[in-house]
């Protein structure tokens, strides 16, 4: 029996949310239903008040490797379908084989009874689905006898993606399809002044030349990026040579002056100035007066660049349109959003629209947008058969929705016992809400959080931003808007501990204070005795008692997301000019790890990734048009930059299970630059002992 399992991704699209749920609720339902792991697949689901369509999912094969918060009892209770299921199909046996359903079990997607006789779910679904339902629903499984929630499940598909065996949407076509591939206007908000395709229509096997524009009113993300004229051809070839050929004038609009450097300034000024924020985030306590009772200020500034999504796989976009029916491969992070972009754009029904999603080849956020989709069905529609869009390698850097670059400026007041009596954070950057149809008291959101660390361990904390306007497109990141703050908020704490002379795992164990829970917006809590814990836990493992005397910089950050807890503790070390990372630990904990062995990939392929942007990532924008093209000055960390192994700790518990999609990529990077500090520091303080010692000699 193959058990449909219809669940698609969280809809919502905030920058830097993952949708991680659509491979947890899987295998939480087929333990409550003891059913076969590997015949659970599932579809995306349609955004409310549409009919289910499908897109197939095949959650075994993908072997579940995410984790996101979601409590199994709780799951169980509402829905017939989860856990009054395996109580349904376990009275439909007992009644065909005149047996007590007490005497019989479940197991891998079969009813046993007594004297071994086995009955699939499958050829028992007839008879269940007319029974009914008890009045008072069964209850959930006991922990004590899960049998897939807690147990590593790895990633069956691992030796055909390392093998290159795996199809991506790139690699599907359809025999009619036309390829197409575009030349973008080089600013988003440009115009089209004058074009000639005698040329491109002239090399063999280009059959048209489209132009393509936004559609007004639209918002950004759910329609075409820039203004793009596209050629459509009978193969890829024959679509970049006519491409090359063509005879572009393009005319720049606002954005043909902006430059990153100057929104740096504009921001620095900001930030130095007495101007009013765009927003107030957060004001508690009265910071203006609690600098009578401080023995210390300190501030600090933290600029931090653009960044490109850079995805393996670029954009691309499989669509047939029939008369009736609109067919689409697409490699997306939410298909019920490419969905509203299709019904817009062709008029179809839902029950008429038909997405598949195989493997997608990386997506960061970046495929929560869904331009590409847009361009592939308004050529599917001027083309009249079926279309290929292929974007290439220089267009997914040169029209992303980038993260853009931001610029904290921290102060603190300390007293004399070295208590933390104030924080006032302010932020200057350009939101990535912008031009998305969010109000403009909300587009903070997704460039701060309500309450950040340590937002609720500080008497008086006020929290500002400052709104930087932009025409270059920005989107959902992975990993926002945590990652810059935590950057700069754990990067200062480091920069307090080096004022008041001390270590800086104290400083941090000091302003969490005891172990209690601490209510926060929304019905959240932060629980200082866990933060503590996982801080602890590094600390042991990277051998933090030796932090004084190591000739290597030992740093340290932690972290908390929505119920979750992390600590990364960095060994780094300067050779000459060169850094080399010696060690990576990583302690999280998420309550009750629905599967271990995906949990610690996912934290320590997160820890890799934002190392790597860390290091190396660092778009820059000139005369409106972003200068980087490709990997070559986009760099993505090589493996002789990065740690041999990142060492994983998953702290052992019975709490609800907390999200840890991203949960490792805010602390990775201030760990490591508190440790090149810590290293630069140790350089610096034994180069005047070393002159000594040769002088001696």
């Amino acid at each position: 029996m193959r058990i449909d399992v219809r669940q698609g991704a969280d809809r919502r699209a905030r920058p830097g949310h993952r949708h991680r749920r659509r491979h947890l609720l899987p295998r939480i339902i087929a333990d409550e239903l003891d059913a076969d792991w590997n015949t659970v697949s599932g579809p995306a689901r349609p955004r409310r008040g549409q009919r289910q369509r499908q897109t197939t999912l095949a959650y075994g094969r993908c072997g579940a490797r995410r984790h996101r918060r979601l409590d199994p009892r709780r799951l169980a209770r509402p829905a017939p379908g989860r856990r009054k299921a395996r109580w349904l199909l376990l009275q439909a046996a007992a009644r065909r084989i005149g047996v007590p359903a007490s005497r019989l079990r479940c197991s891998n997607g079969y009813v046993i009874a007594p004297d071994g006789r086995r009955f699939g779910y499958g050829s028992l679904a007839a008879e269940a689905s007319k029974i009914a339902l008890p009045a008072n629903p069964p209850p959930p499984k006991e922990p004590a006898a899960y049998r897939l929630i807690g147990q590593g499940a790895g990633d069956v598909d691992a030796r055909a993606i390392v093998t290159g065996q795996v199809r991506y949407a790139i690699d599907h076509h359809y025999g009619d399809a036309l390829v197409a591939v575009l030349a973008h206007c080089p600013w988003p908000d440009g115009t089209l002044a004058h074009v000639d395709t005698t040329d491109t229509l002239a090399v063999k096997g280009v059959l048209k030349v489209v132009q393509l524009k936004p559609e007004p009113g639209q918002p950004l993300g759910s329609t075409v990026i820039a203004p793009a004229v596209a050629v459509l051809a009978e193969d890829t070839w024959a679509a970049l040579q006519g491409r090359d050929k063509l005879k572009l004038e393009w005319k720049p609009g606002a954005s043909g002056g902006e430059n990153s450097a100057a929104l740096e300034q504009q921001a620095l000024a900001l930030l130095a100035g007495k101007a009013a924020p765009t927003t107030r985030v957060r004001n508690a306590g009265d910071v203006d007066t609690a600098g009578r009772k401080a023995a210390h200020r300190l501030d600090a500034t933290y600029v931090q660049p653009w960044l490109a999504h850079a995805t393996a796989e670029p954009m691309n976009c499989l669509v047939r349109l029939d008369k009736d029916r609109a067919s689409l491969v697409v490699p997306t992070q939410a298909p019920q959003l490419a969905w509203a972009v299709v019904q817009r754009l062709t008029g179809l029904a839902p029950d008429q629209i038909d997405i598949r999603v195989p493997r997608v080849g990386g997506g960061y956020g970046r495929r929560l947008d869904h331009d590409y989709v847009a361009e592939a069905v308004m050529l599917a529609k001027a083309a009249g058969r079926p279309v290929r869009l292929l974007w290439t390698r220089e267009q997914d850097f040169g029209h992303d929705c980038y993260r853009a670059g931001s610029v904290h400026r921290i102060s603190a007041l300390i007293d004399r016992k070295r208590q933390l009596l104030a924080w006032h954070q302010r932020m200057a950057s350009a939101s990535a809400l912008a031009r998305r149809g969010v109000p403009a008291d909300r587009l903070w959101t997704s460039e701060l959080q309500a309450e950040p660390l340590p937002a609720p361990l500080v008497p008086n904390y006020r929290s500002d931003w400052y709104a930087l306007e932009s025409a270059t497109p920005r989107g959902p990141m992975r990993g926002m808007p945590h990652l810059s703050n935590a950057f700069a908020a754990e990067s200062f704490i480091d920069e307090i501990a080096h004022l008041l002379r001390e270590d800086p795992l104290k400083t941090r164990l000091r302003i969490l204070g005891t172990p209690r829970q601490l209510p926060l917006d929304g019905g959240a809590t932060l629980d200082t005795g866990r933060l503590a814990n996982v801080l602890g836990l590094v600390a042991d493992r990277i051998e933090w008692k030796n932090w004084l005397r190591t000739v290597n910089g030992l740093g340290i950050a932690c972290w908390h997301i929505d119920g979750a807890y992390v600590a990364h503790a960095v060994e780094a070390a300067m050779q000459g000019e060169k850094l080399v990372i010696q060690r990576v630990v990583c302690a999280v904990d998420v309550g009750r790890v629905i599967n271990p062995l995906g949990l610690q990939g996912q934290v320590a392929g997160a820890t890799l990734d934002a190392l790597s942007i860390a290091l190396n990532a660092a778009i820059t924008i000139k005369g409106g048009q972003v200068q980087q093209r490709g990997y070559k000055d986009y760099p993505l960390a090589s493996m002789a930059q990065l740690p041999n192994d990142v060492e994983v700790i998953t702290v052992a518990d019975d709490r609800a299970p907390a999200g840890a999609s991203f949960l490792a990529m805010p602390t990775a990077a201030p760990a490591l630059a508190n440790a090149v500090f810590r290293a630069s520091a140790v350089r610096v303080r034994r180069l005047p002992l070393m002159k000594e010692l040769l002088r001696l000699l």
